[in-house]
């Protein structure tokens, strides 16, 4: 009899890699799966940071914890209780206020401005300026070290980050402060950001479903990061259902040769007394289930030909609360993404 027990966890596929920046279309579970790679990544006893830059609070949802602050707060525990998870919602005006603060030693006049709405002024005229404060404040967190006194160190971290329709310009600061700023410190930060992002410690994911749009976007998301000189990591298929028919039997259901009567006598044994009716009502529900497999297919093959790493996390039936979180690491820790 063969063993059921799970494989063993893989080698993790990106050891060199601290910040993990996960993308998708909208509808595709990105937080999620953000959230997920977080917790995979607390395995093994590593401090995780998850951060979300579009005001949404998702992670303070996933994990039902109280909105986040502009403050570190942890929220979770790794797999099998090993390693932790922090989270932080990084807000663009805060993070201007911070670094006016560090830069600029305003303090209290930073706070002045903030009153006034002139940070906020600053931050929608300029879009650039803002994304360049949302990925400076992932910059810091991922740049410190053991001489950082009173500053957590994170051994890696994930960046729920904008959709990928948007993420090559979010993470392209440099190009998107072209026309703003040829110097000083918001252009010089941009710099050191750009060499973060460019690195072999960072891999930008993309989060897809079994679908021709979001698969589109995807691809479409690979070769704009390529172009923008951005490091693509892996795809991860997420919300895949079960494959409940075989080859044979979906091809049956598809040329419409099913044996009704066979059919009619496995329900009678199942203690279903089914009429002619309610046969083909369950004909026509799997035919359509395998039309949408074989469509599901040919959209995997669509990724797998992307040439990057694919990984899938199963459709959680009941939704996703925490344990359906702790779930979906230990599928990516198998797999080998985490």
């Amino acid at each position: 009899m063969a063993d059921a027990s799970p494989a063993p966890p893989r080698e993790g596929d990106f050891p060199d890699v601290q910040l993990h920046v996960v993308t998708g279309k909208g509808g595709t579970g990105k937080s999620t799966v953000a959230a997920g790679l977080a917790l995979a990544l607390a395995s093994g006893g590593r401090t995780v940071l998850l951060c979300e830059v579009e005001g949404r609070q998702g992670i303070a949802q996933l994990f039902d914890v109280p909105p986040l602050p502009y403050e570190e707060r942890l929220v979770a525990h790794g797999t099998q209780d090993t390693g932790d998870v922090y989270a932080l919602a990084i807000d663009a005006e805060d993070a201007l206020l911070e670094y006016l603060a560090m830069y600029y030693r305003l303090g209290r006049a930073g706070k002045a401005l903030d009153r006034f709405g002139v940070i906020e002024f600053a931050t929608t005229i300029a879009p650039g300026v803002r994304d360049v404060l949302l990925t400076g404040k992932v910059y810091e967190a991922a740049k410190r070290n053991r001489r950082n006194k009173k500053a957590r160190v994170y051994d890696a971290l994930v960046l729920d980050a904008p959709p990928t329709g948007r993420i090559a310009q979010f993470l392209n600061v440099n190009n998107e402060l072209a026309g703003l700023a040829k110097m000083g410190p918001i252009k010089a930060q941009a710099d050191t950001v750009t060499t973060l992002l460019r690195s072999r410690r960072t891999a930008v994911h993309l989060v897809t479903v079994l679908e021709e749009m979001p698969v589109q976007e995807t691809a479409d998301g690979v070769h704009e990061l390529h172009a923008a000189q951005l490091p693509v990591g892996g795809v991860v298929v997420n919300m895949v259902r079960p494959q409940d028919l075989d080859a044979d039997e979906r091809q049956r259901l598809l040329d419409d040769i099913v044996d009704r009567g066979a059919l009619t006598k496995q329900l009678a044994v199942a203690g279903v007394d089914a009429d002619d009716a309610l046969v083909e009502t369950l004909v026509s529900e799997g035919r359509d289930h395998a039309q949408r497999r074989n469509l599901e297919d040919a959209q995997r093959e669509i990724v797998h030909g992307l040439g990057v790493p694919t990984y899938e996390l199963p459709l959680l039936p009941e939704g996703v609360d925490l344990g359906g979180l702790y779930e979906l690491a230990e599928a990516l820790c198998r797999q080998g993404l985490a």
